[in-house]
């Protein structure tokens, strides 16, 4: 494995933490300030900035604190070149399980998610 891969690999653990233990001092670091965050899932089309979307998940009742068990799971890591990188991860949080198609980018030689898009999967809906 790359070192750029397992380096990725570690800020999208990182990430995995920052929500199940709605961690936002860590998801602070996994993302970079000015990142976005969107869905097409919700209507209106779901678009926030860090600024919108780290109070969200600050109150947030975290799926730790409720004994969730957790699920999450790296699917893919695409590097475009030595600062640009995609991966497909999926996680969940309460009875919604998300694909999350996270943009990296290599910054001062860190590794940070640009842009986070992704589709719900509510499981409430198909009961």
């Amino acid at each position: 494995m790359s070192a750029a891969i397992q380096d990725i690999c570690g800020v999208l653990q990182d990430y995995f933490d920052a929500l199940y233990f709605c961690d936002v001092e860590k998801l602070q670091t996994v993302f970079h300030p000015r990142a976005i965050y969107a869905t097409a899932d919700e209507v209106p089309f779901l678009y926030r900035t860090m600024d919108d979307y780290v109070p969200v998940v600050a109150a947030r009742q975290s799926p730790a604190s409720l004994g969730h068990q957790r699920r999450d799971h790296i699917d893919a890591i695409d590097l475009a070149g030595d600062n640009t990188a995609l991966a497909r991860v999926r996680c969940s949080i309460g009875q919604r399980d998300f694909v999350d198609f996270l943009t990296l980018v290599r910054v001062e030689g860190q590794w940070q998610i640009i842009a986070k898009v992704f589709q719900i999967i509510d499981h409430r809906s198909q009961e």
